[in-house]
């Protein structure tokens, strides 16, 4: 069945009109006289586009917009407008409208955006059926990547996909390492967004005098070295989400225009004359309390509130401690094939030192500590001795830790010959020069020992005398 377009006016010669321009295109539509009726018809058929008058008695087509996003995040809404209420249509835009036509209503500037409304409407219809069978084919837990199930891991994913179809500012409250870019592919691949970009930009790791010019974009001779115009990250991420993590790095210039782009949907080019409007969805990530980086005076009280619309909180690890065997499991499968390795999972040991640390670097830490396990283990099972030496002091086992006194450390890919020398050179020193004993402790010739070191190094560790003896010899 072709998909129904919903056409919503109070006046019977625009809805004729309408029906008729848009019949004629071949597509399925259906006709309310005010905003009551339309939400009633939204309710029961989840129409894929609807097309309403701005200016309405009773529910007007803003308050309309508004009703059908919460019924159907999925339906794409757009107004017909008179020049003197344009305003209020950009406004409404923000509130998640596809986009406006104004009145009188040309043929082909209606059928335009219809169609360009349906195409947006089936790329996301297609995305979540994609999603929903990838669901299907995914072991029990995964949710975008993100796996575990402590009960406060749960309840903070419960929390993204209740907010996901909303258009609201999530604002994401966690430690390094807890997966909040993670958690932000999940908020766009659950919204009505799915078809945009998701662009993400780390607020800590860009220069303070770059950051600016990457999130607004510039124009030609804006500064030095700018020959050509630039789009800014927010114009990336026009029609999807743009991720902010760290926002707390944020110079204070950077915040006010920030705040900007939040309040009234527009950014200026460096170096730029027109405001350009764009339509993005903000998530913002921070290690960092925001309400105590307010009243130390750091970040803006103003834009605080602005991002601090819901707030999402994802626990550390160690506080998901039942979660670390499952995701342990998970990055040792993908490792072991990445790697083409026969590793099929963790000995008793590996597993009770893996639970006795208290993983500071969270799940990226684990991440990192499975992917040196993999590579190192020589057997079927990661064993203890096959960890990190931080993870092998946690689990407390004899004889793994910190090297005895006397012992080598030896490079993981030093060469063979190399180690060689390093072990005859420490034997020396604990021989204090005596080549006879030191021989008689490696279990080779005295004169091995002068061979498998140069002359120079050997004339130092033995002495004249006992160069001279070896090269006899």
């Amino acid at each position: 069945m072709p998909p129904l377009v919903l056409i919503v006016d109070d006046e019977p010669s625009n809805l004729e009109s309408l029906e008729r321009i848009l019949a004629k295109e071949g597509w399925r539509t259906a006709l309310a006289a005010n905003g009551a009726a339309a939400l009633e018809r939204v309710r029961r058929e989840r129409p894929a586009v609807v097309v309403t008058d701005l200016m309405m008695p009773g529910m007007s087509g803003e308050e309309l917009l508004r009703a059908v996003k919460a019924v159907s995040p999925e339906t794409e809404v757009l107004l017909v407008t008179a020049y003197g209420t344009v305003e209020t249509a950009v406004s409404a835009m923000k509130e998640g409208a596809y986009d406006f036509i104004t009145k009188p209503v040309k043929r082909h500037a209606i059928v335009k955006a219809v169609r360009q409304a349906l195409e947006r409407a089936s790329l996301v219809a297609e995305n979540r059926a994609l999603r929903a069978r990838l669901a299907e084919l995914a072991p029990a837990g995964v949710d975008g990547g993100l796996l575990g199930s402590a009960p406060a891991f749960r309840a903070a994913l419960d929390t993204l996909r209740q907010v996901a179809p909303a258009s609201a500012t999530v604002l994401l409250q966690s430690e390094s390492g807890t997966g909040k870019e993670l958690a932000a592919r999940l908020l766009h691949d659950l919204s009505p967004r799915a078809a945009g970009p998701f662009v993400p930009v780390n607020c800590a790791a860009i220069p303070e005098t770059i950051l600016e010019s990457e999130l607004f974009g510039y124009e030609r001779g804006a500064f030095t070295g700018a020959t050509q115009r630039k789009e800014g990250r927010f114009e990336r991420a026009h029609g999807g989400t743009l991720f902010l993590d760290e926002v707390a790095d944020m110079s204070p210039a950077v915040q006010v225009k920030l705040l900007r782009v939040l309040q009234d949907g527009v950014v200026e080019r460096l170096g730029g004359t027109q405001p350009l409007r764009v339509d993005v969805r903000i998530v913002a990530a921070s290690n960092r309390d925001l309400a105590a980086e307010v009243k130390a005076g750091r970040f803006r009280e103003d834009l605080f509130y602005r991002l601090d619309v819901v707030t999402v909180r994802l626990p550390p690890l160690r506080e998901r401690r039942e979660d670390v065997p499952t995701l342990a499991a998970a990055f040792l499968r993908r490792y072991a094939a990445q790697n083409r390795r026969t590793v099929s999972g963790f000995t008793d040991a590996a597993l009770r030192a893996l639970d006795a640390y208290d993983w500071p670097g969270n799940v990226r830490e684990l991440q990192h500590a499975v992917e040196r396990a993999v590579v190192l283990c020589r057997g079927e099972s990661v064993d203890v001795g096959d960890l990190p030496e931080a993870l092998r002091r946690a689990g407390g086992v004899p004889g793994v830790g910190s090297p005895p006194a006397g012992a080598l450390t030896i490079s993981f890919g030093t060469p063979l010959e190399e180690i060689e020398r390093m072990v005859i050179r420490e034997t020396l020193r604990h021989t204090r020069g005596d080549k006879n004993l030191a021989a008689r402790l490696l279990g080779v010739a005295a004169r091995t020992i002068y061979r498998k070191l140069d002359r120079d190094e050997a004339g130092r560790l033995l002495g004249p005398d006992e160069d001279d003896g070896a090269a006899r010899s």
